[in-house]
C-alpha cells in the first residue's frame, strides 16, 4: 500500500514537471506546486 501511494505521488510530481515547465524557475515552481499536492493529499 504505502509503495503504491509513493509511485502515484512520484508519477503525479513527474507529470507536474513535464506538463508546463519552460524554464529552470518554471520547473522549480511546478515541484513546489507538486509538492504541496502530495502534502494535501497525505493528510
Amino acid at each position: 500500500m504505502k509503495s503504491h501511494k509513493f509511485k502515484l505521488m512520484l508519477a503525479m510530481l513527474a507529470a507536474t514537471i513535464l506538463a508546463g515547465c519552460n524554464t529552470m524557475e518554471g520547473a522549480g515552481e511546478d515541484i513546489e506546486r507538486g509538492g504541496q499536492k502530495i502534502q494535501e493529499s497525505a493528510r
